[in-house]
């Protein structure tokens, strides 16, 4: 299977029930941030952050990406996505800049067109509308373009004859400017269509525990389809670095009582819906003891194609629990497969 980056993916939710490790907004910010330097004294690779709007979730990633970013030295810190239907690139850009500078150029942002969401057409009362013509997807990628325009650095706007401070000569470009970021930008892809797409605007793929369904073939197959495709479409397209690929997965190494009390009945089959009118598969998630699961993942072809596996936590059981999921499987799991 090869080496692979290991991370984890926080839906950061809150819930003031008393049951709850996060009760409020303040506990998962925190909680966030301190679950990323435990992840990285533990030895894994990434620390990512859904972002949801209107929602009792993680819903502004700059502000903890640079607190991450200052309190953490190695580990690569990333969202998991940004819903660029709801984004003004440009000043995206300048909190992506800055929140890159502070971390040392260690962002990976994922973005993408966005998921159902809690309200209707949430996007409208950020003051983005659809061109005419155009869908919210349509939408979406615009915004995407000017955003990965925007972060090449490259000056497009005029000057003030008479500005309050000297200038550069020549157009200019956003500041900060952080150089390297516009290679660190994926896309959350649904479909082998999008993926495709990424590939060919050099964007790295994120490929989530949902995919349309083009086949109906089991989830890990037609994930590692669409990643084939991606890798294709990036070949086609001639760019001179590498493009990276990451899949999530929820895996429970069931290793203590407290484990198999939360996880023992998960695990399972992959589920077919209806999302946002279309049909989609659900990938299933894993929880076995730790040799058991070692056979289980061997058989993902999905991971197997992918260089970084994002693990999905469980992040209102709190700081200790979640690193000592983390750690089961980075002790317990990857060695077996390969993965360290």
């Amino acid at each position: 299977m090869g080496m692979k980056k290991i991370g984890f993916l926080s839906f950061g939710h809150w819930n003031p029930s008393p049951q709850s490790g996060t009760r409020s907004a303040a506990d998962v910010l925190h909680q966030t941030i301190d679950l990323a330097v435990a992840a990285e004294e533990l030895g894994a690779d990434g620390a990512y952050v859904r972002v949801h709007h209107f929602a009792q979730q993680l819903g502004s990633p700059f502000p903890l990406l640079a607190a991450m970013g200052a309190k953490t030295n190695r580990i690569e810190l990333g969202t998991g996505v940004i819903d660029m239907r709801y984004e003004n690139p440009l000043y995206m850009a300048e909190d992506a800049g800055s929140a890159d500078l502070i971390s040392g150029g260690r962002l990976q942002l994922g973005i993408s067109r966005g998921s159902p969401e809690q309200v209707i057409d949430g996007w409208r009362h950020f003051g983005y509308a659809p061109a005419p013509g155009e869908t919210e997807a349509d939408m979406a990628r615009r915004h995407a373009e000017v955003f990965l325009d925007v972060i090449e650095g490259k000056g497009f706007a005029q000057p003030n004859p008479r500005p309050m401070f000297p200038n550069p000569p020549g157009l200019l470009r956003l500041e900060p400017y952080s150089a390297g970021l516009r290679d660190r930008i994926w896309w959350g892809a649904a479909s082998n269509a999008t993926a495709e797409w990424a590939a060919k605007m050099g964007m790295n793929l994120q490929s989530s525990t949902l995919k349309v369904d083009e086949n109906g073939k089991p989830f890990h197959v037609q994930q590692a389809e669409q990643i084939r495709a991606y890798r294709a479409a990036w070949k086609d397209a001639g760019h001179a670095r590498e493009g990276r690929v990451s899949v999530s997965r929820s895996i429970f190494a069931l290793v203590n009582d407290q484990d198999r009390m939360y996880f023992g009945r998960q695990g399972g089959q992959d589920q077919f819906g209806v999302i946002d009118q279309y049909r989609a598969v659900f990938g299933r998630s894993y929880a076995d003891e730790p040799d058991r699961l070692i056979e289980q993942l061997r058989q993902d072809e999905a991971i197997a194609e992918a260089d970084t596996l994002l693990l999905t936590v469980p992040n209102q059981l709190g700081v200790d629990y979640n690193a000592h999921l983390i750690e089961s499987v980075l002790t317990h799991v990857a060695p077996g497969l390969g993965w360290r």
